[in-house]
């Protein structure tokens, strides 16, 4: 399945960091949404904006992965957003059970469920960029 294998700690700890991959995960795809509207709004093209972070701090694997669906506008599910949903509830269960605050991960769950609202939950996660364009009255494609 994988190509390495990482001790993570005594039963349970696995799926505590896959918890954890989760947040990291639905975060960043809705910090790259977010960024994009900025910039398309201030009139710099997303492509740009791409271009000129994905080299540096900012940039990592999702957004190499979720940026070229965002600007196509091709959200295909790769990885949907109800499944999303599932495990961000696992997420705050978990968080609730052992007392640890995760406003950020609440807060993409609300866009998530927008996303269920409106009927795109069968999209990839990186539809969430149509809850910003919609926010905004932008568009991000290219």
């Amino acid at each position: 399945m994988g190509s390495s294998v990482t001790l993570c700690g005594d039963i349970g700890a696995g799926n505590t960091t896959k918890l954890a991959n989760q947040i990291i995960v639905a975060v960043n795809i809705a910090a790259l949404s977010e960024a994009l509207v900025l910039g398309k709004k201030a009139g710099v093209e997303p492509q740009a904006i791409y271009a000129a972070i994905r080299g540096g701090l900012a940039g990592s694997t999702v957004m190499d992965a979720k940026f070229p669906m965002m600007n196509q506008g091709n959200f295909n599910p790769g990885f949907k957003i109800a499944l999303h949903i599932k495990d961000l509830n696992n997420v705050l269960e978990a968080g609730h059970s052992v007392g640890a605050p995760l406003p950020l991960t609440n807060t993409v769950m609300e866009m998530m469920q927008w996303m269920r609202a409106t009927g795109k939950d069968m999209l990839d996660h990186s539809a969430i960029v149509q809850y910003y364009e919609y926010l905004s009255g932008t568009d991000v494609r290219g």
